[in-house]
């Protein structure tokens, strides 16, 4: 596949980008070159090849989950700047 001007700017249209001249020409050489290289890849023989779905062997690797002790209620909002007896109270950010 050749990449053109006009697939570079087709491109920069799609990505809503603008490019002057020579950074065009140095992105068309970028772009012939990403191409050239899967086109490579392209000519291995991979039939026997199964799928990489994971990079490691762990799977499904997860802590395993404990209730733990934590703060009442009472005691996470005895210092908050503004509370009623079950939630902080916040100013109002939306306006209409």
């Amino acid at each position: 596949m050749e990449v053109n001007d006009a697939m570079v700017q087709q491109l920069a249209d799609l990505a809503r980008l603008e490019f002057n001249e020579q950074e065009k020409v140095e992105i068309r050489g970028d772009l012939q070159r990403m191409i050239t290289f899967v086109e490579k890849l392209n000519e291995l023989d991979t039939t026997h090849v199964k799928p990489l779905l994971h990079l490691t062997v762990d799977y499904n690797v997860f802590r395993e989950d404990k209730v733990i002790p934590s703060i009442s209620r009472e005691e996470a909002l005895q210092n908050a700047p503004a509370a009623t007896k079950e939630y902080f109270k916040v100013p109002k950010i939306i306006k209409k």
